[in-house]
């Protein structure tokens, strides 16, 4: 495709911009295109994400598209050939993953009484007969996964940015059937205001139905003595947990077998040690184990680093200064993993994966005030979610 001449370009740039220099930059290496034309000086009107629409609109019959800048004290404009749309998707896979996590987290839930066989398939069999019996446990956990990616999806859609309906992995024989859900994100969003929009909503529609879950889950539970148990395990305390347990049952749980101070309490909660055993705590019923898993899922996503959803809202509030705090908090999961060890594969992941973030076409324009109160509330929600030690063994 062939572009106007450079003066054209300059005067379009020029309705929106007091223009310093121009560089013209051709196209990247191995025919790639890329930046052709970069604009230093600075926007001639405060409302950046204004001019950039402005800007945008008159370079769309070009083939071209802006991207906004901060470089060395600068505005930055830089021209590039605009992304074609993606292709339409076809949603059966969508639709098939979906079928197979409702079947392997029907199957986590199945509530079993008597006695198991011995053996792998008798086992198995006698799951499969009784997987009517996990339904309370799989409707409570989709519908939280199904709230968050929706919440992604449907503010996406709301702001013109390609996305794909959500992606649900099945995870068989584990503790909640799933992996969790993911949507793919087709376009890169126009400002970092679209991407906190897009990256916050999923964990406030998650936990608007996880935290009703959990405590209406609660309600069905009963309390038990903590006793050894070679295949079992306690689910661990995150504040917003500890504090759901306390409303229902009015007690501190785990409740030790003796009173204890503070220490004991901030020693338990950041280190899982020493488990209660002749304590009480919550027989949790498979309903608050959905909302229980919900909150941790919401504060897997709350990390902030790299396309995490809490990556997502720090970068849109400190922009490139976020990626400072990343070597800390992969410092802070790896002595975390030493009281449980898959805080080592999560630093693992995020030092692979974690260490990119999201580029919006113009990143001049900042957060309004209105959405960085929300962005401090999130990181305040994501102190509360945290689960410092999310599962320990009851083995003796």
């Amino acid at each position: 495709m062939s572009f106007p001449e450079p003066e054209v370009l300059n005067q379009l740039v020029a309705r929106v911009f007091r223009i310093e220099d121009v560089t013209s930059l051709g196209t990247q290496e191995g025919g790639q295109p890329g930046f052709l034309m970069r604009y230093r000086g600075r926007l001639l009107n405060e409302d950046s994400a204004s001019a950039y629409d402005r800007l945008a609109d008159s370079l769309a019959p070009h083939g071209l598209s802006p991207h906004f800048r901060h470089e060395d004290g600068r505005h930055v404009i830089y021209l590039a050939p605009r992304q074609p749309e993606p292709a339409r998707e076809k949603v059966s896979t969508n639709i098939i993953l979906f079928l197979l996590t409702i079947f392997s987290v029907m199957m986590a839930g199945v509530q079993i009484e008597g006695p198991v066989p011995a053996d792998f398939l008798g086992q198995i069999l006698l799951i499969v007969k009784n997987i009517f019996t996990g339904w309370p446990f799989a409707l409570s956990m989709l519908g939280i996964l199904l709230a968050h990616e929706l919440g992604h999806y449907f503010m996406s859609r709301y702001h013109k940015t390609p996305a794909t309906l959500p992606y649900f992995i099945p995870f068989p024989f584990s503790p909640l059937g799933t992996m969790g859900a993911a949507i793919l994100m087709r376009g890169i969003p126009k400002n970092k205001r679209i991407l906190f929009d897009i990256g916050v909503a999923g964990p406030i529609a998650g936990l608007v139905i996880a935290i009703p879950v959990l405590l209406y889950g609660l309600s069905l539970s009963s309390l038990g003595p903590i006793e050894p148990n070679p295949n079992g395990f306690l689910e661990g305390n995150s504040i917003l947990y500890f504090l759901a347990k306390f409303i229902v049952f009015r007690q501190l749980l785990p409740a030790p077998a003796a009173p204890q101070g503070l220490i004991y309490w901030l020693q338990y909660f950041f280190t899982g040690r020493p488990v209660p055993f002749g304590g009480l705590d919550v027989f949790i019923h498979p309903v608050a184990f959905a909302g229980w898993a919900g909150i941790l899922v919401t504060a897997l996503n709350l990390i902030p680093a790299g396309t995490l959803d809490g990556g997502h809202i720090i970068y849109s509030l400190f922009g490139e200064k976020a990626k400072k705090a990343f070597p800390y908090i992969v410092g802070l999961l790896i002595v975390l993993g030493v009281f449980w060890s898959g805080w080592w594969l999560w630093a693992a992941l995020l030092f692979w994966l974690g260490r990119v973030n999201a580029q919006p076409m113009d990143q001049i324009t900042e957060l309004d005030p209105k959405r960085k109160a929300v962005a401090y509330a999130m990181i305040a929600v994501f102190i509360l979610v945290f689960t410092p030690v999310p599962f320990m063994l009851l083995a003796a």
